[in-house]
């Protein structure tokens, strides 16, 4: 199972560093960056120290829609609540969430936004679930480093793992459910309804293949009583 690390328009080497530096302590290897160079300063490199394999792969991309394009589910790292989205997870909930993930996904990605400000509404909108590290402090911040550390250490368990074989066409279940809601929702009249539109589309990152399968099911027993 690939599992890319996605740090979104980074602005400090320094960070980048030790962004590489902690995901090939806990066995990550993929570093993806959108909308910066900043890793080709050479505060990066000394930063990394141990990790230069990392940064001489590192995969650049104009947008975070390209970033993820090859991944089955996205997880999203966010600071506070924003817009539309409600529902978090911890980065210890996120370990039997993601294991289930596994069993029927290619690739999931862990997306980290700037600096000074995260993500956008609109980056957020292309996670399946959000995540946040619970603070007790009352500035709540982490820098970017030490954030991609908490979730390598937390999440490490990962990718020790070894992937079941998915049947072919489950990791696009969850997907192609998001297009068959929406489209019922447009059928019903009520694609309007922002807060039952929300909730559906923020709960389908927690549902497990099964029940994903099952839902598939309903779905298409209710467009083939529409139908009638």
């Amino acid at each position: 199972m690939g599992f890319p690390i996605i740090l979104v328009s980074p602005a400090r080497p320094e960070n980048i560093g030790a962004a590489a530096r902690a995901m090939k302590t806990m066995g990550f290897s993929e570093l993806r960056i959108v909308a910066s160079d900043a890793h080709l300063q050479p505060a990066t490199r000394w930063v990394a120290h141990g990790a230069g394999d990392i940064i001489d792969n590192i995969k650049i991309y104009p947008t975070l829609a390209d970033a993820v394009d090859d991944v089955d589910f996205v997880v999203a790292t966010t600071a506070r609540s924003r817009a539309k989205f409600h529902y978090y997870a911890t980065p210890e909930q996120l370990v039997p969430l993601l294991h289930e993930k596994q069993q029927w996904m290619g690739n999931i990605a862990l997306v980290f936004g700037r600096e000074d400000s995260g993500l956008t509404n609109e980056e957020l909108a292309l996670a399946d679930i959000l995540t946040g590290v619970p603070m007790v402090a009352d500035y709540p911040s982490l820098n970017l480093g030490q954030a991609v550390m908490v979730y390598c250490y937390q999440l490490a368990s990962l990718m020790q793992t070894k992937p079941v074989a998915a049947v072919s066409g489950q990791h696009q279940q969850l997907d192609a459910l998001r297009h068959r809601i929406s489209a019922l929702l447009e059928n019903l009249n009520v694609a309007d309804d922002n807060k039952m539109s929300d909730w559906l589309t923020q709960r389908l990152g927690l549902l497990e293949q099964r029940d994903t399968a099952m839902l598939h099911r309903l779905l298409h027993d209710i467009e083939k009583k529409l139908a009638e």
